[in-house]
């Protein structure tokens, strides 16, 4: 059984981008669970507090992801690029022996209300994945363009060409987790 853990990029309430997530977990493929992380509790890095005795909300994230085989990421764009918050979370998880992203497989989402679906913000992530020597999951790309016309009022992703997309980028990563389990 490939374990996932979902990160969204947005903290807000009625986030596109959390909508987005817990689609994907209604479309899980066969052989697969998944969880979704927070990490709005996560203080901003600070190497110095980057000791053995962690703060706990980074503790209590760094636990979470440790039990991933893979992770799935969805996230807007901000000023074309990453989300303050979100990079900030990941700067706490990439770090140490014991770092939990590290060599694991991962595959990247994103929505927004506008037409470009979150283009650069996936693009500035390939340097991160490479520093962490993770394994993305390059098709299908799931970029979700003026999002208030797929999602309904309580947030669920009605858009059956972006659900067939999300069902189709999960299955690639189920594929390429089990790849890299065997190597």
């Amino acid at each position: 059984m490939i374990h996932i853990v979902g990160i969204s990029g947005s903290l807000r309430a009625g986030s596109y981008n959390t909508s987005l997530l817990k689609a994907a977990m209604e479309l899980l493929p066969e052989g697969v669970t998944a969880e979704i992380v927070r990490f709005d509790d996560v203080p901003m890095y600070n190497a110095d507090l980057d000791t053995g005795d962690r703060p706990p909300a980074v503790r209590r994230f760094r636990e979470t992801l440790a039990k991933a085989d893979a992770f799935l990421i969805a996230s807007p764009e901000y000023n074309y690029s990453i989300p303050g918050g979100l990079k900030n979370a990941i700067d706490w998880a990439s770090r140490g022996q014991d770092a939990p992203l590290m060599h694991k497989p991962v595959a990247l989402m994103g929505a927004t209300p506008g037409m470009w679906g979150t283009v650069r913000m996936q693009l500035a992530f390939k340097q991160v994945f490479q520093f962490l020597n993770m394994k993305e999951t390059g098709k299908p790309e799931v970029l979700v363009a003026q999002a208030p016309t797929k999602f309904d009022e309580q947030g669920r992703l009605t858009d059956e060409k972006t659900r067939d997309l999300v069902s189709r980028q999960l299955t690639a990563l189920r594929d390429l987790t089990l790849q890299l389990q065997k190597k």
